[in-house]
C-alpha cells in the first residue's frame, strides 16, 4: 500500500542495538497474551452474540446503566494499548448491547442515561471516551459525542440540564430527559440495603440517629423522609460533582475541535472559580437555580448532594475538579487552570490536625464542623503533576507523610469473609504512588514487579469468574448481597485489568475511575496495520518524565518480524516532539535527528532495541483522536427530520 503525504512527513528513526530482551519486555508481551485470551474468555461467559449481557429480565430505579459499561469498558482500553484486533470490533459491539439492552430495561433513553448524577455518568461513559481512543471514529462515534454533548450545553430542548445565562447545570441529577427535580421511592430502591451502612444525608432526619454513623434506608418511615428530604434540599440547581460533564464535552471537542466545546469547558470551570472566591476559597457543594449558594440549604455551603457531609466527602469534592481542571489544560495549554483543584487540596491540608503521632485532614463538614479525619491522599497531587510537571505540585505529593511504604504493590485480596475488608476489584486503581516513585528515580524494580502483580491478579479474576458463582446462570434476580453485588457483577469478575500497562508503556498514572479522560505523555500506533496500539512483539517502557522530555525505551522481542511503531506526543496528539537522541545503555547519545511533529516513527528490526529521549513542547497542539492516517469517513453529521 501506498503511503499518504500525512505519512511520509513523520520523521523516522532507526533501532541500532542488538541485545538480550529484558525480563520485563517479555513480561509485558506475555501479560498482552494473556490479557487478550481472558477477555475472549469473559465476554463469552457473560455476553451472547449479539453484545447484550445474561441477566436479569428487569431492573428497576434510576441505578445500573453505569456499571455494565463499567464492566467491559477495558476491552476498547486494552486494544488502544496494543491488544488483539478482534477486541476493536467486540468493545463496540457490546457498547451497542449494553446501551439497547438498559434501554429495554428503562433507564437509556436516546443511547444515553435519562437520568442519575455525574458520579455515575462519569464511571459509565469512560466507555465512550476509550473507544475514542481506539480509533478510528465512526460516524456513530461523531454523532453521539456532539448528541451527548448537547445535552449538557443548553442546545437540546428535551434535555434542558444547562442553564445558559447562569452558566448553571440545573440539577445533581440529569440526563437525557432534564434534570430531576423530583426523585421518587422507586428510583433509588435497588439501594436501600447498600445505603442502611452508610451515613445520614442530613442531620435532622426523624428517628435517624446521625452520630451512630447509619441510616436506616430499609425502614418505610425513614425512607420517605429521606426522599421528601432530598428533593426539598438536595435536587435543584449545582453540585462540584457536575463537574466531571467536562470530560463528556471535552470528548466532543477531541472529535470536532469546534470552540464552542473548549469554551463551554472554560467557562464552566470559571464560573465554580468565583462561587469558590464567593465562599472564601472553599468550594461550596450547593448552589440553587439563581446562582446562589446554599438556596435550597438553609443558606450552608455545605451538605449537598454528593458533596463535603454525603455520602463520601471530599472524595466527590476533588475528583471531579481535579478531572476539570486537567480537561482545561488539555483544551487550553494553560497550566493556571489547575489552580481550582491545588487549592482545594491546599485548603484540605490547612485543615489538618495531628492525632496519634500522625497528620490527617478532614474528609467530611457537619453542621458542628469538620469531621472524619484520614491521612491525606497524594494520588491526586500525583495527577497534577504529572501533568504540570510544577515544583508546587511535586511539593503537594511530597508535603504528605509516607505513613506506608509508597513502594508497596496493591493487588485487591480475595481472601477473608468481611465484604468490607476485603478489597475488590471494582474501580481498581491501586499502584499510582508505587508509580510516582519509580517515575522518580525511587523505585527501579517497579516494571517487573508491577507487571508479576498484574499477572497475579488476572489469575485471581479467571478463578473468581470460571467458579460457580461466576456463571451468570446461578445469580439470583433478587437485589440481596450475598457474595457479589448483583449489580457490580461485571467489575468484580472482568479479568481485564491493566494499570501495569498504562503506567508503563504510556507514561502516566490510569484514568480517575469517576470520569477522567486517560491522560498521559505517550501513546502508540502500528504503523504496518495502521491501528492504535504497540505492534505485536514490541514492548515500552516510558522510564523518565521531564517538563520538557520524555525517556522511552521501545524493545521488539521477535528474532523474525520488522516492526515499525509511530509514537504520539500526549494521548490525543497535545504535545509536540523537538528532537529525538538514540542513547546507548549507559545514557550517552549515539544519535540525534530532528523532529518537529507530534509522531516519531521508529523502525525496530528482529531482536531490536532502542533508548530514546525526545525533548517536546507540551499543550501546545490542539488535542483529538486523530490517528497519523488520514480519515477519509470524517464526513458530515447526519441530519434527522424537522418536526
Amino acid at each position: 500500500m501506498a503511503m499518504t503525504e500525512k505519512e511520509r512527513s513523520i520523521p523516522v528513526i532507526t533501532a541500532k542495538c542488538q541485545a538480550v530482551p529484558p525480563q520485563w519486555a517479555f513480561m509485558q508481551r506475555q501479560l498482552f497474551d494473556q490479557l487478550n485470551k481472558a477477555a475472549a474468555q469473559f465476554v463469552e461467559r457473560y455476553t451472547r452474540p449479539d453484545g447484550t449481557l445474561i441477566w436479569r429480565q428487569d431492573w428497576p430505579g434510576m441505578d445500573g446503566s453505569d456499571d455494565p459499561y463499567e464492566g467491559f469498558m477495558n476491552l476498547a482500553l486494552l486494544y488502544m494499548l496494543g491488544g488483539s484486533s478482534e477486541l476493536h470490533e467486540l468493545s463496540r459491539k457490546i457498547w451497542d448491547g449494553i446501551t439497547w439492552q438498559w434501554t429495554e430495561y428503562g433507564q437509556i433513553h436516546r443511547e444515553f442515561d435519562a437520568y442519575y448524577d455525574w458520579m455515575h455518568h462519569g464511571e459509565g461513559y469512560l466507555y465512550v471516551y476509550f473507544l475514542g481512543l481506539a480509533g478510528p471514529a465512526t460516524l456513530k462515534d461523531r454523532q453521539r459525542a456532539a448528541r451527548f454533548a448537547a445535552m449538557y450545553m443548553g442546545e437540546d430542548e428535551e434535555a434542558p440540564n444547562y442553564d445558559q445565562e447562569r452558566k448553571l447545570i440545573r440539577s445533581p441529577i440529569t440526563g437525557s430527559r432534564g434534570p430531576r427535580f423530583d426523585l421518587t421511592a422507586e428510583d433509588w430502591s435497588t439501594h436501600r440495603g447498600i445505603l442502611d451502612d452508610y451515613l445520614a444525608p442530613y442531620e435532622d432526619i426523624p428517628g435517624v440517629d446521625f452520630a451512630s454513623g447509619k441510616c436506616a434506608w430499609s425502614n418505610d418511615e425513614v425512607y420517605t423522609n429521606v426522599i421528601a428530604m432530598m428533593n426539598e434540599r438536595m435536587t435543584r440547581g449545582d453540585v462540584p460533582l457536575n463537574l466531571n460533564a467536562t470530560g463528556l464535552v471535552a470528548h466532543a471537542f477531541l472529535h470536532f475541535a469546534e470552540e464552542k466545546y473548549r469554551q463551554w469547558v472554560l467557562d464552566y470551570l470559571a464560573v465554580w472559580e468565583d462561587r469558590t472566591k464567593q465562599n472564601g476559597g472553599i468550594i461550596p457543594d450547593n448552589v440553587g437555580l439563581t446562582g446562589k449558594i446554599g438556596e435550597y440549604n438553609d443558606g450552608k455551603w455545605w451538605g449537598g448532594y454528593y458533596g463535603w457531609r454525603w455520602p463520601h466527602g471530599f472524595l466527590t469534592i476533588i475528583e471531579p475538579l481535579t478531572n476539570a481542571c486537567m480537561n482545561a489544560v488539555l483544551l487550553s495549554g494553560d497550566m493556571g487552570k489547575l489552580d481550582l483543584a491545588r487549592k482545594q487540596l491546599d485548603e484540605n491540608w490547612l485543615l489538618r490536625k495531628e492525632q496519634d503521632g500522625k497528620w490527617l485532614v478532614p474528609n467530611k463538614k457537619f453542621d458542628a464542623g469538620w469531621s472524619d479525619y484520614r491521612g491525606a491522599d497524594p494520588k491526586y497531587a500525583v495527577y497534577l503533576w504529572t501533568m504540570s510537571m510544577a515544583d508546587e505540585d511535586l511539593e503537594r505529593v511530597e508535603r504528605i507523610p509516607k505513613d506506608h511504604d509508597w513502594n508497596e504493590i496493591i493487588i485487591p485480596q480475595l481472601s477473608g469473609t468481611d465484604k468490607k475488608t476485603r478489597r475488590n476489584t471494582k474501580h481498581y486503581i491501586g499502584n499510582t504512588q508505587p508509580w510516582f516513585q519509580f517515575i522518580r528515580g525511587q523505585h527501579p524494580d517497579y516494571p517487573q514487579q508491577i507487571l508479576e502483580a498484574n499477572f497475579k491478579l488476572v489469575e485471581q479474576q479467571l478463578t473468581k469468574m470460571r467458579s460457580e458463582a461466576g456463571d451468570p446462570y446461578n445469580w439470583s434476580d433478587q437485589f440481596s448481597e450475598d457474595d457479589f453485588s448483583s449489580i457490580h457483577i461485571w467489575q468484580e469478575m472482568c479479568p481485564v485489568y491493566m494499570e501495569s500497562l498504562v503506567q508503563l508503556t504510556l507514561g502516566g498514572p490510569m484514568h480517575i475511575s469517576h470520569g477522567g479522560l486517560q491522560h498521559a505523555r505517550v501513546r502508540y500506533f502500528d504503523a504496518s496495520a495502521k491501528r492504535p496500539g504497540l505492534p505485536e512483539s514490541v514492548a515500552a517502557l516510558v522510564k523518565d518524565l521531564a517538563a520538557a522530555s520524555v525517556t522511552v525505551e521501545l524493545v521488539n522481542i521477535s528474532l523474525f518480524d520488522h516492526r515499525s511503531v509511530i509514537i504520539q506526543a500526549g494521548t490525543f496528539g497535545e504535545h509536540v516532539f523537538r528532537e529525538a537522541s538514540l542513547c546507548n545503555d549507559e545514557g550517552d547519545v549515539i544519535e540525534t535527528i530532528p523532529v518537529h511533529n507530534k509522531w516519531l516513527n521508529v523502525d525496530l528490526a528482529p531482536g531490536m532495541s532502542v533508548t530514546l529521549r525526545i525533548s517536546m513542547d507540551r499543550y501546545v497542539n490542539s488535542p483529538s483522536y486523530d490517528m497519523p492516517w488520514p480519515d477519509p469517513e470524517k464526513k458530515d453529521l447526519l441530519a434527522g427530520r424537522t418536526l
